[in-house]
């Protein structure tokens, strides 16, 4: 569901980015509360087209929610156009509450960020909330960035850096430029991070890593830890950007079945051929505590088709990167284009993307509301 919130403020962070802050009415504090990492969902509908967009929120958690969001401005991109040459204070936007699963609640430990480029957007959310709340905490940050013109929320992070000394330590990379101090100029790749992540901390006390950027980057550090011997369930991914090139799909059967997935969901796809789509299939989805059941037209994912029938299913970026289509698969066999979003632990259990999910069975079953 979405709600009409009014711009409080817009902050022009770099030539090509901004952080633009809504006023939450008392009404909507407890729709609006968020966990550090989540993002909310914003539409607009231009020229009789809706368009959705998904962007985390930067500021920590707290009891009276301060809902601020850092955009970037991507080429050709219908929102982030607009938000940076278009939208003012005062103006408003149709948000949706926050949601996302790359979440850190404060807790002791150890903990490490690398990111890149608008990536710090969640992962400061979820550092400056961890420190202020968990003083025995401790958190490592490594980001990237092309130039230091180009570096988002330099002044938050520096400011973390003098409220917590001892306990927030940062790492900064420039690829495009070199720098007086930190790294040598140079894109931080999979053998770079090996070399690299061992020399700042004990790789093997950290307590999660929570990677977060462009998918190259990503993808490269998590190989750099599964080659550190680090266990797949300390590493929280998310993803900003991604390629059009996708893997074969694999075939994903409901979790009751001995043949589930293991592993990564997004290593996974092209692990086994692709079946064929049936030629007539049925999709039978809970939403809401309704259900109902439709035919899959040629072509289309089980999200167009119960959005065909429920036009509130929810979703926001249709390319498998947010999560907000997520649902349980009851029964039946689905192939998965491509998956972002979902962590292993959570396709092992029986979850999938129904924006990315084509009919494998005549019959499949959803339920949007576990």
């Amino acid at each position: 569901m979405f709600h009409p919130l009014r711009v409080a403020e817009i902050e022009r962070l770099t030539d090509d980015a901004v952080a633009v802050t809504f006023r939450v009415p008392p009404e909507l504090r407890e729709t609006f509360r968020h966990v550090p990492g989540q993002h909310i969902a914003v539409r607009r509908t231009v020229e009789g087209k809706e368009i959705r967009r998904t962007y985390s929120i930067c500021t920590p958690a707290s009891d009276e929610p301060t809902l601020r969001v850092g955009i970037r401005l991507v080429e050709d991109g219908a929102f982030s156009t607009y938000a940076l040459k278009e939208l003012s204070a005062g103006d408003t936007v149709e948000v949706m509450a926050p949601a996302g699963r790359f979440v850190l609640e404060p807790r002791p430990g150890r903990f490490v960020g690398i990111v890149g480029g608008s990536g710090i957007t969640p992962v400061l959310s979820i550092v400056s909330t961890l420190l202020a709340r968990q003083p025995d905490a401790r958190f490592c940050l490594v980001r990237s960035d092309r130039t230091a013109a180009s570096t988002m929320f330099l002044e938050e992070v520096a400011d973390l850096k003098d409220r917590f000394p001892d306990r927030f330590q940062l790492v900064s990379a420039l690829s495009r430029e070199e720098q007086q101090s930190g790294l040598p100029s140079g894109r931080l790749d999979e053998a770079r991070l090996r070399e690299l992540l061992p020399a700042l901390l004990p790789v093997g006390a950290v307590d999660g890593w929570y990677l977060c950027g462009p998918y190259g980057l990503v993808q490269a550090a998590e190989r750099a830890l599964r080659g550190l011997d680090v266990p797949r369930n300390r590493i929280h991914e998310e993803i900003f950007h991604v390629a059009d090139d996708v893997a074969e799909p694999a075939a994903i059967e409901p979790a009751t079945t001995e043949s589930a997935p293991t592993g990564n969901a997004a290593s996974s796809l092209g692990a086994t051929p692709a079946l064929r789509t049936p030629a007539h299939s049925t999709v039978t989805a809970t939403l809401d505590g309704r259900a109902g059941s439709w035919p899959v037209r040629d072509g289309e994912s089980l999200l167009e088709t119960v959005l065909r029938n429920r036009a509130d299913a929810p979703y926001a970026c249709k390319g498998g990167v947010c999560g907000t289509c997520r649902a349980f698969l009851v029964s039946g066999e689905i192939r998965m284009d491509r998956n972002y979003a979902l962590e292993a632990e959570e396709v092992e259990s029986g979850y999938v993307l129904a924006c990315q999910s084509h009919p494998v069975t005549e019959k499949v079953e959803l339920d949007f509301d576990r």
